[in-house]
């Protein structure tokens, strides 16, 4: 993919949304096109189109209709679902169909969007993962932690092993997200230290204050094919993001099992208030640090 100018097909009927998210990626310098149907994008797309840009319904089809047209006719080109629709409300597409999310409900989703599309174009190849706004400044914040200092603390150990049984799952995790891995702070039920970012289902989840849930990852179309969480026996999940002070997304509080589950809007809340816990945590430990300096 050409580092300058890629070409980005935007595929959305909604005329004001699919301007926004034309402006948005003209500003960052990108050559882009509108397209208001699943038609329209098999016209358009060939192999000088870098990436294309879809929502989820259109009268002629849906977003993985779309996918399927782009393979097609070009099977290298980056395809990335921009909706309002959470993942739980998404259509499951077979695993050759797994695309990039962008989540058009959360602030300043359209920068985040551009954030995507421009890193796809500048490492030549489809995105392995999903990139925070602001990420420079995430990655900073990150780093102000020692995550083999916080793994000695008994105080993150106790609070997975909590969860864990609060919940009766298999595995309770807290992590780090760093700009290549997810470091765990401290893991219930499985030993495990480290998972690439691409692999690691948080880093969707550090993407916005909602917890996130996946009931099935083996009929969720970005994780389907995820070799990695097969051989973890990661089938369904939960994850709730934690931030600092400043609101930088650091991580995850996460629940994993080897079978299918949901989770109740009340356990959502439990889960939601163990990482307000462990934000405590955090916090009153990078105070220590900073004072022991």
């Amino acid at each position: 993919m050409p580092e300058e100018h890629p070409t980005v097909v935007c595929a959305d009927p909604d005329e004001t949304e699919r301007t926004a998210t034309v402006d948005a990626l003209t500003a960052a310098a990108l050559d882009a096109v509108g397209a208001t149907s699943v038609a329209d994008v098999e016209a358009l797309v060939d192999e000088s189109v870098d990436c294309v840009v879809t929502t989820l319904g259109f009268p002629d089809g849906n977003a993985f209709d779309v996918v399927d047209a782009v393979r097609l006719a070009h099977n290298d080109c980056v395809c990335i679902l921009f909706t309002d629709e959470s993942p739980a409300d998404l259509p499951r597409g077979r695993p050759d169909q797994v695309v990039e999310y962008v989540p058009r409900s959360v602030p300043d989703a359209r920068e985040r969007l551009v954030d995507v599309v421009s890193l796809a174009a500048a490492e030549a190849t489809q995105a392995a993962f999903p990139v925070p706004e602001g990420e420079d400044d995430r990655l900073a914040a990150v780093r102000e932690y020692d995550v083999d200092a916080l793994a000695a603390e008994e105080t993150f150990g106790r609070l997975t092993a909590l969860i864990a049984s609060h919940f009766d799952i298999d595995v309770a995790f807290v992590g780090l997200v760093d700009e290549h891995d997810e470091q765990f702070v401290a893991c219930e039920g499985a030993n495990w230290r480290t998972l690439a970012r691409e692999d690691s289902i948080c880093t969707h989840t550090i993407l916005s204050d909602e917890v996130m849930v996946v009931e099935d990852t083996r009929e969720d179309p970005r994780f389907s094919a995820n070799d990695r969480l097969v051989e973890l026996g990661i089938r369904s999940y939960a994850g709730a993001r934690i931030t600092d002070e400043a609101g930088h997304s650091l991580g995850a509080v996460c629940c994993i099992d080897d079978e299918p589950r949901s989770y109740t809007r009340a356990e959502r809340e439990d889960l939601r208030r163990f990482a307000d816990e462990v934000e405590e945590q955090l916090s009153l430990r990078r105070r220590v640090g900073a004072g022991a300096d």
